[in-house]
């Protein structure tokens, strides 16, 4: 299993047409592991902010999930343990949910614009943010 992690933003700008997007599809070409709360994330920032439409999204989806072959759900234990980093680490609850699903699929760096670049989650994750 690959040890990377992907948060909705590098999904999105890999899927753009910004300056960001040549390197979050370089990225994510490389594979790694995705959590179905970004799945769900990138599927509403496409229909709301790209205007995609569900062919071009479902495309989309399909792409990723070849890419990134290993989906974490979000269940009862990711959730606990996300309000548990939540608290630790003063992250958002989402940005959490991100984390915990990150750590419970074996990963070791999670892939990030939003969160802090080098951020060391439980000496076992840390974020990098591709762009900086």
């Amino acid at each position: 299993m690959s040890h990377a992690f992907f948060d909705t933003n590098i999904l999105i700008y890999a899927f753009g047409t910004t300056e960001k997007s040549a390197r979050a599809q370089q990225v994510l070409s490389a594979g790694g592991v995705v959590g179905v709360q970004s799945l769900n994330e990138f599927t509403v920032v496409a229909l709301r902010k790209l205007k995609l439409d569900w062919p071009t999204i479902q495309q989309g989806l399909a792409a990723i999930r070849v890419l990134c072959p290993t989906i974490i759900p979000l269940t009862d234990p990711i959730h606990r343990d996300g309000l548990r980093i939540a608290q630790r680490y003063r992250l958002s609850i989402y940005d959490s949910m991100i984390v915990s699903a990150a750590l419970q699929g074996g990963c070791t760096r999670l892939w990030s614009e939003d969160l802090q670049d080098g951020l060391r989650i439980d000496e076992r994750l840390t974020v990098a943010n591709p762009f900086g």
